[in-house]
Order: structure tokens, then sequence, then C-alpha cells
């Protein structure tokens, strides 16, 4: 097996927690901590794709997202700690006081490319174009897809696997639940597991696409980090599960039956989920897992996400 060069960035390995919600104990791991601005689970994916583009001799760093996206406020974060420009094409629109992830790219200094929705769907072509512009100047943009969704970004979750091999003894696990937008961290995990010939379920919660589209991309990332990393192994499509259905109301929104849920759990635990990624996720998790007094063969991964919350308290404390 191949191992790709990182940059340090992440605070690993993070804490794997026996917590206690309505009076049922259960295992997360808290990916929420592996830095302050810097927190979530896109850190672990940028060591390894900014390192690339350092490789890459890059001039500047292209990425995409929602104006909120999580992944998106990561890399500007991350590459201005390497004096990298970054510019961002986020489906959205500017705001005269912006909030939580939007405006700490704007405070970081990023550049910013808005997208309608219909747009935002050609996003990867537009990115490319830009980047044609740039090489006419001789000037190198390197491009992470949505997510950070790349092979040598879901490597991040790879190593994810080995570091919570040593908290635990995944043989008595059932499987990890995590949320899924663009599957990087589900893909990553699926590898591993299949590399290391564990019975481990990987459960991803989708939040974004349709229950295909991310079957497909999660299973396409897990095999090409299985190809450009020489793992040479099977991987287990048969251990991955998609739940569907827990972000009906769209990517970007969520219901006040899925807010009353993350402030009980906040007020029990101390621990803030938020609306796009881990709220949805918890709530299909406490659903089918921690109701069922399973936590403690399931685990939860808290993948960040606290600065989405910001400019949403009409929602939270209404």
């Amino acid at each position: 097996m191949k191992t790709p060069k990182k940059v340090d960035l992440a605070n690993i390995p993070t804490p794997l927690e026996v917590i206690k919600y309505q009076n049922k104990k259960f295992l997360i791991k808290r990916d929420d901590l592996t830095g302050c601005e810097l927190s979530g689970n896109k850190v672990r994916k940028l060591e390894y794709i900014i390192a690339d583009a350092i490789k890459h001799k890059a001039n500047m760093i292209f990425t995409c997202g929602g104006e909120q996206s999580n992944h998106a406020r990561s890399t500007t974060i991350a590459a201005k700690k390497f004096g990298l420009p970054v510019k961002l094409f986020l489906w959205g629109s500017d705001k005269r006081i912006s909030s939580g992830n939007h405006f700490l790219n704007k405070i970081y200094g990023a550049e910013i490319m808005y997208l309608n929705k219909s747009e935002y769907e050609k996003v990867n072509d537009i990115m490319q174009y830009q980047r044609e512009k740039m090489l006419r100047k001789n000037l190198n943009a390197y491009v992470i897809p949505e997510g950070g969704s790349t092979s040598n970004g879901v490597f991040g979750y790879f190593t994810f696997i080995t570091e919570l091999m040593k908290q635990v003894d995944l043989n008595k696990i059932k499987g990890i639940v995590t949320a899924a937008g663009s599957g990087g961290t589900s893909a990553g995990m699926l590898a591993a597991i299949s590399y290391f010939n564990l019975k481990v379920q990987v459960i991803a919660v989708n939040v974004l696409y349709s229950k295909e589209i991310i079957t497909k991309k999660i299973l396409m990332l897990a095999e090409a980090l299985n190809l450009e990393y020489d793992l040479n192994t099977r991987i287990k499509s048969e251990n991955l599960v998609v739940l569907d259905g827990y972000s009906e109301e769209g990517y970007k929104s969520i219901t006040k039956d899925k807010i009353k849920v993350i402030r009980n759990f906040a007020e029990e635990t101390g621990i803030l989920f938020d609306p796009a990624y881990t709220g949805k996720a918890f709530v299909a998790y406490n659903e089918n897992y921690l109701s069922k007094n399973l936590g403690m063969k399931y685990i939860f991964v808290h993948s960040g996400g606290l600065f989405g919350l910001f400019g949403r308290e009409k929602e939270y404390l209404g």
C-alpha cells in the first residue's frame, strides 16, 4: 500500500467518548474537535489535498459548495496557512451581513463567485473554465471538488479507521454512522474497512443527493482510493448502508422536529449539532440505533459544522 504525503492541520486523534442521551449510552467520535476555525471532518481530507496542491506548485486553490459550506471554509483557512489564495464557487448569493462559514470566508479573504442552483449544477465545468483562463496567464489553479472528495482527500478517512482501531475493538462494533454530503468521509472508511477485512457497516445518512447518486459516489471514491494507493483489495459494497429520507426538506433547510431533537441533545449533553449534516444524521442514528439500545455497537461520528449554526438563530430558538 502506498501512502500519500500530508501536511499537519488536524488535532488528532480525536476523542471517542461514551455519553448518555435519554438514559441510553452510546459511542460518539468527536471529529468536531479536529480544531477551532479548522474544526470538522474536512480537515482530515485537507491534510492530504493541500500537500498535493503544494506538490503541484499551485498558485491558487479553487473549490465549491453552498454558501455555508464547511468544506469551503476549511479550505480557505487551510490554504491561507500555506500562503495560497483561494477562490470559492458558492451556491447562494452575497449578503449585506454575512454569518457562519460565509462570514469566515470573507474574514480570511477568499475571492467568491456566487452561482444560482442551475449554474451550480455545472460548477465543475465553471471551475475548469476559470482554471484554463489562469493557465493562459501561466498561473496554476488547483481544483478541489465538492467536499474535498478526491482519492487523496478521502485517504484522511482511511487513516480515521486506523486511528479508531487504537481506541476500540472494531470486531465488537457493528457499524459507524456519519452524515454523507459528497460521500468522501464514508468512502475513506469503506476502503479501510475493506482493506482490514472488518465486518463493520459504514452507515451513510444521505443529506444532499438521491440515494442512487450518493451510493454511486461513495463506491466510486472508495474504488479510486483502492486503485490510487495500491490497496489491492475488494471494496465491500455490501458493508455500505445508505439511510435515506432524513433530508427531504432539502440540504439548506431543517424541520422543527429535527431542531427539537438537536436542542434536547444539547441541553442533556453539552454537544451541539449543525442543521445541514450532523443534526440530520443524529436524528437517523437516534431512530435506527440509539432508540433500540444499540449505541455501544454503533458509533456516531460528529463531523462538525458548528459555524453553520450562526445565522439560524430564529430557527433554533423559535
